[in-house]
């Protein structure tokens, strides 16, 4: 949703903008565009993101000079604006969304399309335990839980028996093919087959090993605290699980003054042209004055 993360960040004219899932740079090089398109000294913004290849693809890139580029998820953001000499930013925009080039690495496992990927499913492949490596070591009912509460997936008990049941065969799970056919097994097709069978199974075991909803918990919990008055933080999220940590740390903080009393959803057009966009839910605030 660009045309709107715009819209509402170009309003406050911010000098200093913090893009915590810079990702390919789409929203920051449209903001750059909208709101400074030649000035090399006026606005600037702090692009963070987990994923090594990130700053690895910028840098050879030749990077804007308006643009300061940090490893780090987007809680390391008070971080970034110390080394900057900076207290607080004018804005805030986070999609999160998976990347295109994140769905296209054949080393992640985030696309069904390649059963012979490694199943890692990490943003930072460098720390932290894969996803394979998280199937493993845990116990079946850790397995059930994690399925059932962050993919919302009703037959989570069935998946982690049948997972437990190839580990004690020695056939463990190591590539994305061998999970999806653990929940071909195990979830019937959906009548309308709109979702795929080993989604809500994949989007729990990427939340669990990258520590997704505590990291957004925690920044939106701390974010007033270096969005400076009359500053906005815009939010892109893809599932319930999302949406709600976010509608109740606007609603329950009064630090924030809500702008959009329901979310915004992607037009017609947009859904057309970027499939992946059709769940998308954009909810904006601003830090009270």
């Amino acid at each position: 949703m660009p045309a709107e993360i715009v819209q509402w960040v170009t309003e406050i004219d911010p000098r200093l903008i913090i893009d915590g899932t810079f990702g390919g740079g789409g929203h920051t090089r449209c903001l750059l565009d909208a709101i400074d398109p030649k000035s090399s000294n006026g606005l600037n913004i702090i692009a963070l993101d987990r994923d090594p290849a990130v700053s690895e693809r910028e840098e050879s890139a030749g990077q804007d000079p308006r643009i300061h580029l940090f490893l780090g998820s987007y809680e390391a953001a008070p971080k970034a604006l110390a080394a900057m000499e900076r207290e607080k930013a004018d804005a805030m925009i986070l999609d999160l969304g998976l990347s295109s080039d994140q769905l296209a690495d054949r080393e992640r496992g985030f696309s069904f399309n390649d059963p012979d990927s490694p199943l890692d499913l990490r943003f930072d492949p460098e720390n932290g335990q894969s996803a394979a490596h998280w199937l493993l070591t845990h116990r079946e009912e850790d397995i059930a839980n994690t399925i059932y509460a962050y993919g919302e997936e009703r037959l989570s008990r069935r998946i982690a028996r049948e997972i437990v049941a190839r580990r004690r065969r020695e056939a463990t799970i190591k590539t994305v093919g061998d999970l999806v056919s653990v929940c071909r097994k195990c979830v019937p097709r959906s009548k309308n087959h709109d979702i795929h069978p080993a989604t809500r199974t994949f989007q729990a075991l990427r939340i669990a090993v990258n520590d997704e909803l505590g990291i957004l918990e925690r920044t939106i919990a701390a974010a007033p605290n270096w969005i400076a008055p009359g500053g906005r933080v815009a939010v892109i999220s893809f599932h319930s699980l999302e949406d709600r940590i976010i509608k109740n740390a606007f609603r329950n903080d009064d630090r924030w003054n809500i702008l959009t009393k329901k979310p915004l959803r992607p037009t017609a057009s947009e859904v057309q042209e970027n499939p992946r966009s059709r769940s998308a839910k954009l909810r904006i605030a601003e830090r009270a004055k």
